[in-house]
């Protein structure tokens, strides 16, 4: 049974009831999509996520959709994708069930892509399972969809109340980043402040106790909803931000790396095997490099890239999701990922990995079982594998993302073939 919900008193410091105090920027950050491309999607669409209509359930290879406007960035939640146009537009398809494609449908329409309708120009877009943010260029941020914990819906912005349209995130700081996990946003501001909302059992949000992370407990509900600071010992500005399933990770302008979340499988590259509830630095990282570039995390692993181009994994080995091969054992030190030329992005779905190198190229591996790989096989992938097809024969990849049983990609035609 879901918790008692209890009023508590509002305070204008976390809760602000009007942000038109929000001063006026124009936000940038380097993970906002820059180059126009193409969309391809593979794996299972049962619900709509490959947006190719009514007929089409799965796809071994990848497949272009059809989408009005070219897209800058791509990205799939848990059984939906979102795609944001050059010219600051949404557009979403696949499952609606608890409102995370934002829109109006009429029946099929879930199947294909349709815009959401938002006023204002979007930079950035993230999804989890069943909720979408989007960024927008002056800072603010919109969101739809629901959380989810353990026993259930627990809304949006509010208690036990999802939304089927875009709402406005509360929030009086500018935001220059926005990540989701599975049920859990992070905002990262332009003061190098990291907010957090969403469930927060395992510890995801980095400012709940645990005895407080089922629904809030006393302090109720919206405690968890409403986006709040997360705390951090001493000065810390931080400068990017990215989540996993259950954990988040946080990377200072000293280039330190912070965690907090679920660390059943060491995936927080910690020993210990509990979740931290609040920041902890983890000099684990520091070790190996001062230039970690990207964290992108699973169900129960992650995946890191550095500045040169290097590629590393840790965390639960099932399934070939850390790409060290059949022999690779369940780790807490970051290993290398060999095979692959120098890299420019990385991604997770559930259990699979993914690496776009620096000359177009995408690599997979991790469970098969889904079509996810691309590989047009259910095999599973223990080393990286280049993802090959007819409609990636003179296109270069840009970035992908991975969803509970799909994957999308953005690619750009080669310029040089």
């Amino acid at each position: 049974m879901p918790a008692k919900k209890t009023a508590i008193k509002r305070k204008s410091k976390s809760i602000p009831q009007d942000v038109k105090g929000l001063k006026k920027v124009k936000v940038f950050h380097k993970s906002h999509g820059k180059e126009p491309g193409q969309v391809l999607v593979l794996g299972q669409g049962d619900v709509g996520q490959l947006g190719q209509g009514e007929d089409v359930m799965q796809r071994k290879k990848p497949s272009l959709v059809s989408l009005p406007e070219k897209i800058v960035q791509v990205t799939a939640g848990g059984m939906h994708t979102v795609c944001l146009s050059d010219t600051g537009n949404v557009y979403t398809f696949g499952c609606n069930d608890e409102g995370a494609l934002g829109r109006d449908l009429t029946l099929g329409s879930e199947m294909v892509p349709g815009k959401v309708a938002l006023d204002e120009r979007v930079v950035q877009v993230s999804a989890g399972d069943s909720h979408t943010a989007a960024l927008t260029d002056d800072g603010s941020v919109y969101i739809w969809g629901n959380f989810r914990d353990n026993n259930g819906v627990i809304g949006l912005l509010e208690g036990l109340k999802p939304s089927t349209v875009p709402v406005k995130v509360p929030l009086m700081e500018p935001v220059m980043k926005i990540a989701s996990g599975n049920d859990h946003l992070v905002l990262l501001t332009v003061d190098g402040n990291l907010y957090s909302s969403g469930t927060g059992e395992q510890g995801q949000l980095g400012r709940v106790p645990e005895v407080f992370s089922d629904r809030g407990a006393r302090r109720g509900l919206e405690w968890l909803l409403v986006p709040q600071l997360v705390p951090v010992k001493g000065k810390v500005h931080f400068i990017d931000a990215f989540c996993g399933a259950y954990f988040t990770f946080a990377v200072s302008k000293d280039g330190d790396i912070y965690g907090f979340g679920l660390n059943n499988y060491h995936q927080l590259g910690l020993d210990d095997i509990k979740p931290h509830f609040f920041p902890i630095k983890l000099e684990r990282f520091k070790r190996l490099t001062d230039s970690w570039m990207e964290f992108s995390g699973g169900q129960h692993h992650t995946v890191c890239l550095d500045a040169e181009g290097q590629v590393y994994s840790l965390g639960r080995a099932e399934y070939g999701r850390l790409g060290l091969g059949k022999e690779a054992e369940e780790t807490s030190e970051p290993r290398l990922v060999k095979g692959m030329e120098a890299v420019s992005s990385v991604e997770c779905g559930v259990a699979v990995s993914f690496a776009v190198t620096r000359e177009g190229s995408l690599y997979a591996w991790g469970m098969g079982t889904n079509l996810q790989l691309g590989t047009g096989e259910e095999d599973d992938e223990w080393s990286p594998v280049k993802i090959t097809g007819k409609q990636l024969e003179n296109r270069a990849v840009l970035m992908a993302s991975s969803g509970g049983q799909h994957t999308v990609i953005l690619t750009k035609d080669d310029q040089e073939s």
